[in-house]
């Protein structure tokens, strides 16, 4: 397996291109318990640029019935990135402070689970929740700071590379 460069640049372009829309090649999941981390997994594809085809475990999306759990669910994506040996990008749990456009931010609105996965398209000098801003989807949004959201916990995924 030969590690590679996540584009945080393609990654961060395409957040900002469908944050407000919707890609035409991905089924939207608003009605279905909500489009975040489809939305999330769409940047982090744009910016990997591989799927993990593996069935069940893996991350990819082909069509609305033919899809990882991890490339919809907030729980399946987060023990996806931080547990994959396999092909596709590469996560680690992280601080606030080593947070970069590209990552991943995942919310507790309840404090009994995560159900929310923003990604993040810009960051302050100093980062916190006022200059980390993100784009999403279920909740449309871009460039809106983390401390716009009612949360109860938040986690940081800082994606390290890509294995191909």
């Amino acid at each position: 397996m030969k590690k590679t460069y996540y584009d945080r640049e393609k990654a961060v372009a395409y957040a900002h291109q469908w944050a407000y829309g919707r890609n035409p090649r991905y089924y939207n999941f608003d009605r279905l318990g909500g489009d975040c981390t489809n939305f999330t997994s769409q940047v982090l594809y744009a910016g990997s640029g591989v799927m993990n085809p593996k069935p069940t475990f893996g991350w990819y999306y082909y069509s609305l019935n033919n899809r990882a759990p991890a490339w919809t669910g907030v729980e399946f994506l987060y023990k996806f990135l931080v547990k994959n040996l396999g092909v596709g990008p590469v996560g680690v749990t992280s601080d606030i402070s080593q947070v970069e456009p590209g990552d991943i931010v995942q919310l507790s609105f309840d404090g009994m689970g995560f159900s929310h996965s923003p990604t993040i398209v810009a960051v302050g000098d100093i980062p916190s929740p006022s200059n980390v801003l993100v784009a999403a989807h279920t909740f449309d949004a871009d460039n809106r700071p983390l401390d716009t959201y009612p949360y109860v916990s938040l986690r940081f995924l800082h994606i390290t590379h890509v294995n191909t």
